[in-house]
């Protein structure tokens, strides 16, 4: 059995990481911390973790943290967590940023987040398909929840040097806006409506042209546009991938099938892919369809942001890192319908 803490407990993110740690044969739920909600009961906030999680959140210095956990999630805002990791780090302690801090590098951070990074340290990016590198790594940066769906939905022909260009067009439920309330969120504004947003400046375009550059270094052409849309959980992006050369639908299955072929959490699917088949588990299902006339590829994929796009996405990271097999305690089937 190994400790885990999660420092930033009481969002979104603290109570999906709770909930999936609970399957977990290996994992002991140590820890859960939130200056805010100090000495109140988990379940108070998370009331879905009722009769399952009975410990209360806690006001720990990194070093107490340190000492009690064997792996560390950090689930605090961008720009909060280059101030506590470096205080969590040691031989003994693991440690999963699910914040922006650490994604990117130094100079691009400090570009795209307009704020200095105190702790310029080098992390693997933690989307463990592209990244098998994880399991000898003690600290991991996590991937942001649009980024994990569109770099899946090119990586294939990204790596293969066949994509010229990529345009993402993405949905996302309003968890993804986080749990404190905005204009955005606000029921009026959000019910039957899609809202468009950062149309050419989204933050997540780095991480996503930063991966896709990995697998091609002379791939850059990257254009990326978020919607938010009225529905709780699930990121759908429509990818619209121009190719150096015309390519068949059999080409492409052929490509997406080899390309994943040993990768659990990833389905590629014969049918257009929904968020109904892959709600409340760590799937990223892709399906996709050729433009017989321009040689266009659209391909369609769909992620829970909390489960594949943020909690499930660190303990499968965790998984490695530990020395499981990545699919413990994350073979969880969708909540469908």
């Amino acid at each position: 059995m190994i400790n885990a803490g999660i420092v930033g407990a009481s969002g979104y993110t603290g109570g999906e990481l709770m909930r999936l740690l609970l399957n977990h044969p290996y994992v002991n739920i140590e820890t859960a911390t939130s200056r805010r909600l100090s000495g109140e009961a988990v379940s108070d906030t998370h009331k879905h973790l009722r009769g399952l999680v009975d410990i209360e959140f806690e006001d720990l210095s990194p070093e107490d943290i340190r000492g009690r956990c064997d792996v560390v999630f950090v689930a605090v805002p961008h720009g909060t967590a280059m101030n506590i990791v470096p205080e969590l780090i040691d031989d003994n302690t693991k440690v999963i940023d699910l914040s922006a801090d650490y994604r990117l590098k130094t100079s691009v951070f400090e570009q795209v987040y307009n704020m200095e990074h105190v702790d310029p340290r080098d992390a693997v990016f933690g989307l463990v398909e592209l990244h098998p590198e994880v399991k000898d790594e003690s600290f991991v940066a996590n991937p942001g929840c649009y980024p994990t769906g569109a770099i899946l939905s090119a990586a294939p022909l990204t790596a293969a040097k066949l994509l010229k260009m990529a345009i993402f067009d993405s949905k996302s439920g309003i968890t993804g806006a986080g749990i404190n309330p905005t204009m955005v969120s606000h029921y009026p504004n959000m019910a039957e409506n899609v809202q468009a947003y950062k149309l050419t400046t989204h933050r997540h375009r780095e991480e996503i042209l930063q991966e896709l550059n990995r697998l091609d270094n002379a791939f850059t052409d990257v254009n990326f546009t978020p919607h938010v849309v009225p529905s709780i959980r699930g990121i759908l992006t429509t990818a619209h991938l121009f190719t150096k050369e015309k390519m068949s639908l059999e080409d492409v299955r052929g490509l997406y099938h080899e390309f994943y072929k040993n990768k659990p959490f990833v389905r590629v699917v014969d049918d257009i892919p929904s968020l109904s088949a892959v709600k409340g588990s760590n799937f990223c299902d892709i399906g996709f369809e050729v433009d017989a006339n321009t040689g266009r590829v659209v391909v369609v994929s769909a992620i829970d942001n909390l489960v594949k796009g943020a909690s499930g996405q660190a303990i499968q990271n965790m998984n490695l890192m530990c020395g499981f097999d990545e699919t413990t305690g994350l073979r969880i089937a969708a909540t469908s319908p």
